[in-house]
């Protein structure tokens, strides 16, 4: 017998097998995304045309909220390693009397403190479903969970670094990150979870965002349509 597709809601979408209506559903979408490519924006349309929750900035601030530090400090630090010098202060403080003495009270927030978090507050958005989450390690915390449609979106670097000047970065300010920033998630992702940045194998979809934002972001709802459909069928 054919499954027949119904949607009752933008954000549920769901199968019926004759009169029995299956449990399985999309509640998530991870959207990993190299820099500059608009990953955010996309994740914003799908977010906003499914009338679920987007946790980007919103993910930070909870993260900084729970490390009881600033924003800032987060954003500093997320989806990358601690810097050589960074390493080195925790280091002497660890090794040394007065290190053991003190250090609980510089309250450190370096990348494994953020991970930890991170990984706590993700898990907990996951649990309440309905909820696209842009980047942050979210794609590895969560590929086990059957209900999670994971995305990875990248685009020609000269498009990234187009974009980049559209939102009033200098030229060389957007070459700089376009090549540094995606480094830096490789290094962090290889630390942390010893896979290679992207890891290939978690991702149910790769698009290349120079179709546009628009019709991007169509693409991962039809997706997460047929992905539904395929699964429940």
């Amino acid at each position: 017998m054919t499954p027949v597709v119904e949607c009752t809601s933008p954000n549920n979408y769901y199968a019926i097998w004759g009169q029995g209506k299956l449990d399985f559903m999309v509640n998530i979408i991870t959207i990993e995304r190299e820099y500059g490519c608009g990953g955010g924006d996309i994740a914003k349309l799908v977010a906003n045309r499914l009338s679920w929750k987007l946790w980007d900035q919103q993910l930070t601030e909870e993260i900084a909220r729970l490390a009881n530090c600033p924003k800032a400090v987060v954003q500093e630090r997320e989806e990358k390693n601690d810097p050589l010098y960074y390493r080195l202060f925790k280091s002497f403080l660890r090794g040394s009397y007065e290190g053991s003495i003190n250090a609980p009270k510089l309250n450190l927030v370096d990348s494994e403190t953020i991970l930890k978090t991170t990984k706590r507050v993700v898990e907990h958005v996951a649990e309440r479903g309905n909820s696209v989450i842009v980047g942050r390690g979210s794609q590895q915390f969560l590929k086990n969970r059957k209900d999670t449609l994971r995305v990875f979106l990248y685009a020609p670097r000269e498009d990234k670094v187009r974009r980049l000047l559209s939102r009033g970065k200098s030229e060389k300010d957007s070459e700089e990150l376009v090549d540094t920033v995606d480094r830096e998630r490789a290094d962090f992702i290889q630390k942390y979870f010893n896979v290679d940045w992207p890891d290939r194998s978690i991702y149910h979809v790769m698009l290349n965002t120079a179709i546009g934002d628009e019709c991007t972001a169509d693409m991962i709802l039809s997706l997460a349509q047929t992905f539904q459909t395929k699964c429940t069928a």
